[in-house]
């Protein structure tokens, strides 16, 4: 059987459904563009806070990255903790590396609050060494988050990281047993039903084309044109990542939309799917041009990557199911002979400093970047997001923060320097 070009986790779950055939009200207090996880988390709370408020979707709800990511809720940001203070100072890192804690927390919560089943595990997550140099570095890591965050990691020797991973390719491992494991799709769907039922619509299939100021019996607001006609609100919060589009081109110039490619494999055996990952962790390797993989809840193997940097089309999901599959046995040779069944595509958002950002751009809240982090910080950004918009305190480190454009403004929100990208981090992983 031809592998299916398919997103498994959609497999495993009957999205709700929206407010199909409802007009788009005159007025609300907040438009909140996308059903991701950031947007539902962020109309959810604003409808328990008591706002008049409607949910955006160009396409589906979930149909983004909320449903094609691999399902691993990662503690952590991508730059190192040193990185971080160099750039933004010690308090604000440590605000920073606290909120990437307190987003698994967030998520575990909104699960059991809103009886979410999607096999949420505290399962942690193995990084490992792609090369010796990589695995000295862990030392340094650990001791800098210990004593700058005051969160403890454990290194893995690689004389002991049969006991982590059923690979032999790897320098060694470092481990974060605060992190987990999901279903997305299951998660998302289930957003969005706790959105619904605390009176929050979704409106499918209606694109945001423009926002424009106007005030309305003189209280200042935006009118936004959408394909479905135009909606009034007083605020707008913009939660697109990837997606973001040309109805926001001041954001859209900040975000570089990237490929992120995913395969899984059939059911495996019991044994062989313990022998793989005894621990079961959410695993990624220390590249710039990484690996990631688990297993799914069912036992299959779920390897992804950025096989391809441009966004997914027909053509880059079939070359990278093979790029994925060769990559696989490197790291498993055990899975040879073992038939793939799915293959799919995603896109992810990076900022150019590989941050997430959120606040104010033009007057329009916003909140993404989350460079492959999304699934706790996007949860955790809807959330904090909302208590500001409804008029709570401004307590998210990551508003205010420097957010740089491309240099020399050489950019419009098309990534056509992307394959100049892949081949300088495959350079980097060559040479480090």
């Amino acid at each position: 059987m031809s592998i299916r070009e398919q997103n498994f986790w959609l497999t495993t779950v009957e999205m709700p459904k929206a407010d199909a055939g409802q007009p788009l009200p005159e007025n609300i207090d907040v438009a909140v563009i996308g059903a991701g996880f950031t947007g539902l988390s962020a109309a959810r709370m604003l409808a328990q806070r008591g706002a008049k408020v409607a949910v955006l979707e160009a396409e589906s709800i979930g149909w983004g990255a909320s449903s094609r990511n691999g399902g691993m809720v990662l503690t952590g940001l991508k730059l190192g903790v040193n990185k971080l203070i160099s750039m933004y100072g010690r308090e604000r890192t440590q605000r920073m590396y606290a909120a990437s804690l307190a987003s698994i927390d967030c998520v575990e919560q909104l699960t059991r609050e809103e009886n979410i089943d999607c096999d949420f595990s505290r399962c942690g997550h193995l990084e490992v060494a792609y090369k010796q140099k990589h695995f000295d570095d862990y030392a340094r890591q650990v001791e800098v988050i210990a004593r700058e965050c005051n969160h403890q990691l454990r290194i893995v020797p690689r004389h002991e990281l049969e006991t982590e991973i059923g690979s032999s390719i790897y320098y060694g491992g470092m481990v974060d047993d605060v992190s987990a494991g999901l279903n997305p799709a299951q998660y998302v769907a289930g957003l969005a039903r706790a959105a619904q039922r605390t009176g929050a619509p979704m409106f499918e299939n209606t694109r945001v084309e423009k926002i424009e100021r106007e005030l309305r019996q003189a209280a200042p607001g935006w009118r936004l044109t959408t394909s479905r006609g135009a909606v009034w609100a007083r605020d707008v919060f913009v939660a697109t990542s990837g997606y973001t589009g040309p109805a926001t081109p001041t954001l859209r110039k900040k975000i570089i939309p990237i490929g992120s490619y995913i395969i899984t494999t059939e059911v495996l055996p019991e044994p062989l799917a313990h022998e793989l990952s005894p621990r079961n962790r959410m695993i990624y390797d220390s590249k710039n041009y990484l690996y990631y993989y688990r297993l799914t809840p069912d036992r299959r193997m779920l390897f992804g990557g950025r096989a391809a940097f441009f966004p997914e089309t027909e053509s880059s999901i079939r070359e990278s199911a093979e790029i994925l599959r060769r990559g696989m046995i490197d790291v498993y040779p055990q899975l040879r002979e073992t038939k793939v069944d799915y293959v799919w595509g995603g896109t992810l958002d990076f900022a150019f400093d590989i941050m997430p950002h959120a606040g104010q751009m033009d007057g329009i809240y916003y909140a993404l970047g989350y460079a492959g982090h999304g699934v706790a910080m996007a949860t955790w950004q809807g959330q904090r997001m909302a208590e500001l918009i409804a008029g709570g305190k401004d307590d998210n480190p990551f508003i205010g923060i420097p957010f740089p454009g491309a240099p020399l403004g050489l950019y419009n929100g098309r990534p056509w320097f992307l394959p100049f990208a892949g081949m300088y981090y495959k350079f980097l992983d060559w040479v480090s």
